[in-house]
């Protein structure tokens, strides 16, 4: 499988200004002679290497859905072995990565073809021979489509719609579409179990953005990317078609950097801090998801540097259709991806066929040969188990949080850190840090219970626990506060001998008064005689670029809601530990010398939630 080259974070934080953006992406190339398809003539692998084996490439136009007048571009991939009216199943997949000339960038080929993006599933699941047609859809503004980008709003929602419905429209197809996607043409697959529209019988969607307000912000809180993500969203959108494109491929292509409002509108949109907005509304998944019966498969890491475990449980919650998953210990990867080790990053193996097995039930009507389970979860002890939802727990626990104050300033630690750190502000989903921008801070004798330590954060403390106890689902922090200014609340495992791992955190701006919000969704054991440690305070990470107000922040009273399980419960499911658990463990361990006997216990509740 040939692989794309990546548009690098330094290159998207170099295009600044909106007329930067807008100049043409084009590099002189040398004539070639590989056709392009034209009508009623597909053009084979053997005619344009571009073009995978086994399949014949075409090119198609047809509107967006919203009555715009945006014209949506797709590349097609029929069984080159069949004959051209047999009708197939098709495979969809929407998204701003599919242009001729590269996925993000310009990846440097000779000559025009379709995108190789999911060539490892094309090749991986053996599609032309499955007799499965192939459709890559650019959104709005990318690639050979017309329009202004819409960050997955209600335009590129009705691009969706209009994919999917023209897909399952064509004589030859069956009328049975599955979306497939990772990262940006996951959250489309979102979008498009979200809507439901006729024909859409499965989506895969792995490693999504459930909720695309927390991909710039939290409670209010910017991130660092908050601007530079759409300042490489518009470069992105600012790809122009390759000299042997077809001149409407071309023209499309350059509506983009012939209309700057485009680009404009795009980097002022998004910058609306507050996830209450009408624009940020229109673009919560996780809420519209309510309803929805399409059946669901789909990846997310817990430890995601990048499309971070934020709002899925709401999502699956809302979800009404069958829902099927991986979940567990990795960065942005898709389920058969390897390192330049061999090893799989999920740790786990057979996932082409695990989503054929998909498939093949909902778009072919084919009963699997084998009972995979609903969900497959890792755990932050690298084993894995089977579930049929997730989360899965009898009764939330409500702990009570001791009182405290901190000063919103950073922390003088933390500020030394950011001062010497890189700054990685700029990114887009396929090209975020591997590992989280965070300098961890506390101090190496450690934290004390109810005070306030160097770096102006303070601390509670459960118990030993007395018999191991996985922390899942989604913890909510609630509070009471006088004082404005921000708030980073982070859950740590801390070990009989100090080694203390922070595995969850969030923040959010704080406005006096009651306060409640949800941290990234986890699933994380704490062994026996380990405690667990929330710290409030401020901010002492790169993950986010808040203003400190500088202010003391008095927090009267706290609690935190946890979803508990006794991992004696488990269902065992054979996969191996993913790799970036141990990259992840080393980059958030601290040894802490000092430690207190703890204020709560942590207890698995018995009976039904």
């Amino acid at each position: 499988m040939s692989r794309s080259r990546s548009l690098s974070i330094l290159a998207a934080a170099a295009l600044t200004s909106t007329a930067a953006l807008a100049a043409p992406l084009v590099t002189p190339l040398a004539a070639q002679a590989d056709p392009i398809p034209a009508p009623g003539a597909p053009v084979s692998h053997e005619d344009n290497p571009r073009v995978p084996e086994g399949a014949l490439w075409s090119e198609e136009y047809f509107p967006s859905s919203d009555r715009s007048g945006v014209e949506l571009h797709a590349d097609v991939l029929r069984p080159a072995n069949l004959p051209a009216g047999a009708r197939t199943p098709v495979i969809l997949s929407v998204g701003p990565y599919f242009a001729h000339r590269g996925q993000t960038g310009d990846d440097g080929f000779t000559g025009t073809g379709p995108s190789e993006r999911f060539n490892d599933l094309i090749e991986g699941a053996d599609l032309m021979a499955r007799g499965y047609t192939v459709v890559m859809v650019d959104l709005r503004g990318f690639g050979g489509s017309t329009g202004c980008l819409d960050w997955v709003g209600p335009g590129e929602q009705a691009d969706v719609k209009a994919a999917v419905d023209w897909s399952s429209s064509q004589p030859w197809s069956t009328g049975r579409v599955g979306l497939y996607g990772k990262s940006y043409d996951a959250s489309t697959g979102l979008v498009g179990a979200n809507l439901a529209p006729a024909g859409l019988e499965a989506v895969v969607a792995q490693e999504p953005v459930w909720d695309m307000y927390n991909y710039l912000y939290s409670n209010g809180v910017r991130r660092p990317n908050y601007l530079g993500t759409p300042r490489a969203y518009n470069s992105i959108a600012g790809i122009q078609g390759m000299p042997d494109d077809s001149a409407r491929y071309k023209a499309n292509a350059a509506y983009e950097v012939s209309h700057p409002e485009c680009f404009a509108d795009n980097l002022t949109d998004t910058q609306d801090p507050d996830p209450s907005s009408a624009y940020w509304r229109a673009r919560n998944l996780a809420a519209q998801a309510k309803g929805s019966r399409v059946p669901l498969f789909v990846t997310q890491g817990f430890i995601e540097p990048n499309t971070k475990p934020e709002d899925i449980e709401t999502y699956l919650d809302n979800h009404r259709g069958e829902e099927r998953g991986w979940l567990g210990q990795w960065e942005h990867v898709r389920g058969n991806e390897t390192g330049s080790d061999g090893v799989l990053r999920m740790g786990r193996a057979d996932w082409f066929a695990e989503v054929m097995r998909f498939y093949d039930q909902h778009l072919k009507g084919i009963r699997p040969a084998v009972t995979d389970p609903a969900i497959a979860v890792e755990d932050s002890t690298g084993t894995w188990r089977a579930q049929s939802t997730w989360p899965a727990i009898r009764r939330e626990t409500e702990v009570r949080l001791q009182p405290g104050r901190y000063v919103d300033d950073k922390g003088r630690t933390a500020a030394a850190a950011r001062s010497a750190a890189p700054d990685t502000g700029t990114w887009d989903m396929e090209n975020a840090p591997d590992l989280p921008a965070t300098v961890t801070t506390e101090r190496g004798h450690g934290p004390q219970p109810r005070t306030t330590d160097d770096d102006n954060a303070y601390y509670t403390w459960s118990k030993p626990t007395r018999s191991a106890v996985r922390v899942t689902g989604t913890p909510r922090v609630t509070m009471s506060t006088s004082g404005q200014g921000n708030v980073l609340v982070r859950l740590w495992d801390v070990a009989p001998d100090g080694a203390a791992v922070m595995f969850d955190e969030q923040m959010s701006l704080v406005r006096g008064g009651r306060l409640a919000f949800d941290l990234k969704s986890t699933d994380w054991v704490l062994e026996r005689g380990h405690q667990l440690v929330v710290g409030i305070g401020t901010n002492t990470t790169r993950s986010w670029a808040d203003t400190a107000s500088g202010q003391t922040i008095t927090v009267r009273s706290a609690s935190l809601a946890l979803d508990l399980q006794s991992p004696r419960r488990d269902h065992p499911t054979q996969a191996d530990p993913s790799p970036y658990l141990a990259t992840y463990r080393t980059a958030y361990t601290s040894a802490w010398a000092d430690r207190a006997p703890g204020s709560f216990p942590l207890t698995v509740p018995q009976g039904r939630r």
